[in-house]
């Protein structure tokens, strides 16, 4: 399974092609807001969101059976701005669960910046 062309379709919010990934019985779980999903909520959730993303895999590691990606989401507008880190479990070139932790993209807080610590890791 090529898990960049997931993850194409995925931010594409290509409702088609989106569902051949995955096994009957997967299950996609958000951990940041307690949610657990099958296959055709998950793609209602993604491809029903009311704006378009775009997006890169920066990090790829494969253990066995197990995708561990690490992908900038963002929404076209640039409003919006996440790190998703996901645990894609793959059985038979498919994928039977998926685990994912969202977290939102922003500014130190301001307590560190006035305590003058820390420096930036990229520039953007």
């Amino acid at each position: 399974m090529n898990i960049y062309n997931f993850w194409k379709d995925v931010l594409n919010q290509n409702k088609n092609q989106i569902k051949k990934y995955f096994k009957e019985d997967a299950y996609i779980r958000w951990h940041n807001t307690n949610e657990h999903f099958t296959v055709d909520e998950f793609i209602i959730a993604n491809c029903e969101y009311p704006n378009k993303w775009e997006g890169k895999v920066e990090r790829l590691e494969q253990i066995d059976n197990l995708i561990i990606t690490v992908t900038s989401v963002y929404t076209i507008d640039k409003k919006l701005s996440f790190y998703v880190t996901s645990f894609i479990k793959i059985e038979d070139e498919k994928i039977v669960s998926i685990d994912e932790y969202w977290g939102e993209n922003g500014n130190p807080p301001k307590w560190r910046v006035d305590k003058n610590i820390g420096s930036k890791i990229k520039c953007i």
